[in-house]
């Protein structure tokens, strides 16, 4: 499982990365977390508001920190 989190890396982005860290714990999921900061990369999903969370290619969220809750219901919906 790839995720990816997008965003310039503030302090929404940081949270949003160690709650899904968490979530894939919690889980006992494999899954490649990465972070990706370029605005041109970023734009690429059609995300206008940041942070954003990416599983398996797939906008899940954007626009806010998403709790480790809500995340681990996006992660067990691309298993």
């Amino acid at each position: 499982m790839e995720i990816k989190i997008l965003g310039s890396g503030c302090s929404n982005c940081k949270k949003l990365e160690a709650n899904a860290k968490e979530a894939v714990k919690e889980l006992n999921v494999e899954a490649d977390i990465t972070k990706i900061q370029e605005i041109r990369d970023i734009m690429k999903y059609r995300v206008m508001r940041t942070p954003a969370i990416v599983i398996n290619e797939k906008v899940k969220m954007f626009g806010k920190v998403c709790t480790v809750d809500e995340i681990k219901k996006y992660i067990n919906e691309e298993i």
